[in-house]
């Protein structure tokens, strides 16, 4: 028996984001240059799309590629967005036969036009999924999504289109690119570090954290079932005390 038989299947997070952190690090310790790490982390990508869908979570969010990702040696930049390409071409029947919806989020017009014209592909081939939706955060900054909605918001009040007394965290959230999901309730962070690394900030504001040492390569499905497991013992409060919840 792993984890995955002790779940309870009436309390799945129906949100998990992923912070899939390690890659470098794990090809370091190897004695391989990091792209060896980033190449070895897509079966980790694999077995966790499968995992959530074996679990019952219905969206599941990886943070591919932040905005500062770009700020690495470009030798490594290409290369990522080179196995991204080819990734997406691989997964692509795979995510088709297990009802897998492709959904993105974050500066797409800053990626390459052949990674743009493969992802429009396998959206538009997956758009009939029915299963779990999976959301690549690529070239993706929580502070600049913010920022863009808050823009967005003071040109409809400037216009006269909207009002002060109007703005309130859903309106805020209805002009995040993540409007169309539902907030995460538990983010992983793999590798042992402890940070957010600017990831779905408004959005994971009563997320259940779930920190692991195990490097992103490393991750298998009974990782996931583990954070899962973990996820379940925790009382999500919401703001309230343990008696209020007790007695709902």
């Amino acid at each position: 028996m792993n984890a995955l038989d002790f779940l309870d299947k009436n309390n799945i997070p129906q949100h998990v984001s992923i912070i899939m952190d390690g890659n470098g690090r794990w090809a370091k310790k190897r004695g391989n240059p990091r792209i060896f790490g980033h190449k070895n982390g897509v079966k980790a990508v694999r077995e966790t799309v499968e995992a959530a869908g074996e679990t019952g979570v219905k969206y599941l969010t990886l943070y591919a590629f932040s905005t500062e990702n770009w700020n690495r040696p470009k030798a490594e930049v290409d290369a990522l967005m080179s196995l991204l390409v080819n990734s997406i071409e691989n997964e692509t029947e795979n995510l088709i036969k297990n009802k897998v919806r492709l959904q993105t989020i974050g500066c797409r017009e800053s990626l390459p036009d052949n990674v743009n014209r493969k992802l429009d592909a396998i959206i538009a081939n997956t758009s009939n999924g029915t299963g779990l939706t999976l959301i690549l955060a690529l070239s993706y900054s929580s502070k600049f999504e913010i920022i863009e909605a808050v823009k967005k918001i003071a040109n409809k009040v400037a216009a006269g289109n909207l009002s002060e007394e109007q703005i309130d965290e859903k309106l805020i959230s209805d002009y995040l690119q993540t409007a169309s999901f539902p907030d995460p309730d538990l983010m992983i962070r793999t590798s042992g570090e402890y940070r957010l690394s600017n990831f779905l900030l408004w959005q994971s504001a009563y997320s259940e954290l779930y920190f692991t040492p195990v490097l992103w390569p490393d991750f298998r499905k009974h990782d996931f079932f583990e954070a899962i497991l973990d996820y379940q013992k925790r009382e999500r409060r919401f703001g309230k005390t343990g008696d209020q919840i007790e007695t709902k």
